[in-house]
């Protein structure tokens, strides 16, 4: 069968598609209470990790362009969850901090990982399996695309 008479079962994509749906739903249903979107929160947890840091990382650790991410840390900065600041050693550079209203969140946020690796189903191997599969795939379709 070629691939436009392929069918949907036949197709990886789709399957990484129907993948993502269920976890992002998933993680819609788990934030809801905290008021998080999923990027929100993946915001938060670079934070909550790493500390300040400036725009430029965020956009580089979570994959996304200053156009998606703007607006996205101004919300975050409307809940009074971080700061945005100058850096004083470079005043282009913006640097994003947590308020302490964002990092008391941390304690609320505590248990998503645990319930998403639960609903998974996942032994500890088999999840690093999977990172390890995945960061393969996105590292060889982002080369094929820039390259």
């Amino acid at each position: 069968m070629d691939d436009d008479a392929a069918e949907l079962s036949e197709l990886l994509c789709f399957d990484l598609y129907a993948a993502s749906r269920a976890v992002t739903a998933l993680y819609r249903r788990l934030l809801a209470d905290l008021d998080l979107t999923y990027p929100q929160y993946l915001v938060l947890v670079l934070l909550w990790r790493r500390g300040p840091l400036p725009i430029k990382d965020i956009a580089g650790s979570l994959h996304l362009d200053y156009g998606t991410l703007t607006p996205l840390l101004q919300r975050l900065e409307a809940k009074g969850l971080l700061a945005r600041t100058r850096r004083s050693d470079d005043e282009r550079s913006v640097s994003i901090a947590l308020t302490p209203q964002g990092d008391a969140l941390r304690g609320a946020a505590h248990d998503v990982q645990g319930a998403v690796r639960t609903a998974m189903g996942l032994d500890p191997g088999e999840t690093l399996d999977l990172q390890g599969q995945l960061r393969r795939l996105a590292g060889s379709v982002e080369a094929a695309v820039t390259g």
